[in-house]
């Protein structure tokens, strides 16, 4: 097993799905899985916010990690590709500091700030 491979992570995520029979549970509903991505979301700001240290923080985002592989899997779309294709288009964009923070967003940069 390589840990390091895209496939082998939707592979372990699939083999969850199929375990517990996701696409006939319930489980591929999407509108349920955007839910269950906030709330892990929120699980991720707590940890973050009270200070519960990077094991905590690291596991929360594995929770909405196996979340988004897994609603790849129930949306049908290869998320592998999708990123790529992000990747290629927000490597060309111009970053922005807001209020002291970096964006990295399409803006429109001839409108007055």
């Amino acid at each position: 097993m390589n840990r390091d491979s895209y496939s082998e992570m939707l592979d372990a995520v699939r083999g969850f799905h199929d375990k517990h029979d996701m696409e006939n549970s319930g489980g591929h509903d999407l509108k349920f899985r955007i839910a269950l991505m906030c709330e892990e979301l929120g699980e991720i700001s707590a940890a973050v916010t009270k200070g519960q240290g990077q094991a905590k923080i690291a596991e929360e985002c594995a929770d909405l990690f196996i979340l988004l592989l897994g609603t790849s899997l129930a949306a049908k779309f290869d998320l592998n590709d999708a990123f790529w294709q992000k990747m290629e288009k927000i490597l060309h964009r111009e970053g922005k500091v807001i209020d002291g923070t970096l964006r990295v967003s399409e803006f429109d940069f001839k409108s007055k700030s």
